[in-house]
């Protein structure tokens, strides 16, 4: 008998090598996710191995003379078993593995919904975790229907945000700060808080901004101010900006957009922190892109942990189709969403978030019947 390790990013690609090397009747004996290793694992996935094993075809037989030694080891009852005999086994034992299936979820009737959390880039082991909680609960066989299995997919991921603040219907503080790397778009989503504010909740609105490194920012803002009619004033440094507090004091609603810098460079957070005042009266927002990958999302929010950040606002929903590193830095670090953004058009384009709906924009796109 032949007997093999292959290892591969996922199922598919693994099965296709023990096919290509041990043909068709080979037999998976056992199934585990392997961590990445080494210097830069961070950056690598994990990897899928099985244990492979196949009859080797029997040897052509020799014709020889019969003889009553070998007539004795023919009729011997305590002959080894047979190769088929070995197979059927090894077949079974397959069987109660996959049955059992406590340990690893790359394999039997949930293969599908672990291959697909994985493709939507969740972390391996929080998508194992909501594969495994599944499978312990002994669902019932009407839930095969991609509807179905959907739904209790959404429901486990549901389960896992549910302790974080989510959404921000009802704004409790008169300053909201907008935060973040450049380019994901901070100005636009302050325009679009403050249309939703004045259009749909009659609210008193002001606008802020520090954002002084880039002059179309300004102009940008003061355009929205004009369409919406409110005012705005531009703070170049703290005295300017506790002026501004004060002029708005007794206003619904100050939303404060700050400049966008590399943030890699820590002087970015220390400027934040000496011209912006964080306290009961306030809050902030980090605005992240959903089209970053799961190593600067969480670099990103790391470099701000300096800052007291309230939620996350996600941006650029309509340029991506996988979530799994939002759900994964939200995870981690037990974060809430206040709102997510999908488009440039002022005010339409955000809509606030909730768990049942990050938990859906990871399994709306289940393509497993």
């Amino acid at each position: 008998m032949k007997v093999k390790k292959f290892q591969a990013v996922t199922m598919a690609d693994v099965m296709k090598k023990v096919k290509s090397e041990l043909g068709t009747e080979a037999v998976v004996l056992n199934t585990k996710t392997v961590k990445a290793r080494g210097l830069f694992r961070r950056f690598k996935k994990d990897l899928i191995e099985v244990i492979a094993a196949v009859d080797p075809p029997a040897p052509v037989q020799r014709k020889v003379k019969s003889s009553k030694s070998t007539k004795a080891l023919s009729s011997n009852e305590s002959a080894p078993l047979s190769n088929e005999a070995i197979m059927n086994e090894l077949r079974q034992l397959r069987s109660m593995m996959e049955s059992k299936n406590d340990h690893s979820p790359g394999t039997g009737k949930f293969s599908a919904w672990y291959e697909h959390l994985i493709a939507q880039e969740l972390d391996p082991d929080l998508a194992r975790s909501i594969v495994q909680s599944i499978d312990q609960k002994k669902w019932p066989d009407n839930t095969g229907q991609k509807e179905g299995m959907e739904r209790l997919l959404t429901a486990q991921i549901k389960k896992h945000l549910n302790p974080y603040p989510f959404g921000h219907k009802h704004l409790s503080n008169t300053f909201v700060h907008l935060v973040g790397p450049t380019g994901v778009g901070k100005t636009t989503t302050a325009a679009k808080l403050a249309a939703d504010a004045v259009l749909n909740q009659k609210l008193n609105v002001a606008f802020i901004t520090t954002d002084t490194y880039r002059i179309a920012a300004i102009d940008q803002l003061k355009t929205y101010a004009k369409i919406l009619n409110v005012p705005l004033e531009v703070a170049y440094n703290l005295e300017d900006y506790e002026q501004a507090i004060e002029k708005y004091k007794d206003f619904d609603l100050v939303l404060v957009d700050t400049a966008g810098r590399n943030y890699l460079q820590t002087s970015y957070i220390e400027e934040l922190n000496q011209l912006l005042k964080f306290d009961d009266t306030s809050e902030t927002f980090l605005v992240l892109s959903l089209t970053s990958k799961y190593p600067d999302m969480n670099s990103i929010y790391e470099k701000f942990q300096d800052i007291p950040i309230s939620k996350i606002i996600f941006t650029k929903e309509d340029e991506t189709s996988t979530y799994g590193s939002a759900i994964n830095l939200l995870v981690r670090h037990k974060l809430g969403v206040a709102y997510l953004t999908n488009g440039q058009n002022v005010p339409d384009d955000i809509e606030e978030a909730s768990p049942e709906i990050m938990a859906r924009k990871v399994t709306e796109g289940y393509p497993h019947a």
